[in-house]
């Protein structure tokens, strides 16, 4: 089975771009394949990662709805599952080092319950196939409340350095608990923060129950990667947010 990581966190805190300096870690310390899953509706972990998308979770199930209700053939005789499991498989995204699946909008309104069910079960099938998974996770605890995150190896919880930022991660923490999800280890990491001001934080009343607690520097090198819409990859080893990601992957005992 796949080490499997997990973030959460409230929206804005940069929690994708850690997650794909997560990916970029594994690629090169740990030298093996890894699956990104893009668990987030509002789909940009391709972005951080610079791959396009050709195809979602969410767009092949309104796809194949839509072939159900129009009576259309279907391919060599397969059920609708067999062809949803056939176009789910051809969907993931290859790239240099990783493969990723993402979640995607369903066209029109409607719940995510569905893609998100999807996701579970194609990470838990493909799982098998990768030594490493890591799931960026919508912005808040939608997924941790119906349960898209489980069997987690290590939960990231980001948050920003302001009070709100931290109860949500706190909240987080509790409904994994109540949930009883299947979480080895947990950490939060607070992003976009100086030392000095890391410290103030810690300090302030705020509670803070996790066991291991971390901070990422503001870097200006993400402002420009941003604005020019260029992957993390393109990051020099030597910026500070590298550096650091680095060292916190490298305290978490990933084997």
């Amino acid at each position: 089975m796949a080490y499997v990581i997990a973030f959460a966190g409230k929206g804005g805190t940069g929690k994708t771009t850690i997650a794909a300096l997560t990916v970029r870690y594994l690629i090169e310390n740990k030298k093996k394949a890894v699956l990104s899953v893009d668990a987030d509706s509002n789909s940009c972990l391709n972005e951080a990662l610079g791959v396009p998308i050709h195809a979602s979770i969410g767009k092949l199930r309104e796809e194949s709805l839509a072939a159900i209700r129009s009576g259309g053939e279907r391919p060599g005789g397969m059920s609708m599952e067999q062809l949803f499991d056939y176009q789910v498989q051809q969907s993931i995204i290859e790239a240099k080092g990783f493969d990723l699946m993402v979640m995607g909008r369903p066209e029109g309104p409607g719940c995510y319950c569905a893609a998100n069910n999807i996701i579970r079960k194609y990470t838990d099938i493909l799982s098998d196939k990768y030594p490493y998974v890591v799931i960026d996770n919508e912005a808040g605890m939608e997924h941790l409340s119906r349960r898209t995150t489980h069997s987690v190896d290590l939960l990231l919880v980001i948050s920003d350095p302001t009070k709100k930022g931290v109860q949500t991660a706190n909240r987080i923490n509790n409904l994994v608990d109540e949930l009883q999800l299947e979480v080895d280890k947990r950490k939060l990491i607070i992003n976009r923060v100086s030392d000095e001001n890391f410290k103030k934080l810690k300090n302030c009343g705020i509670e803070l129950p996790f066991k291991d607690i971390f901070n990422v520097p503001e870097d200006e090198n993400i402002f420009d990667l941003d604005l020019e819409g260029n992957p993390v990859f393109d990051l020099p080893s030597g910026s500070a947010v590298v550096k650091k990601v680095f060292e916190i992957l490298d305290s978490c005992g990933i084997p």
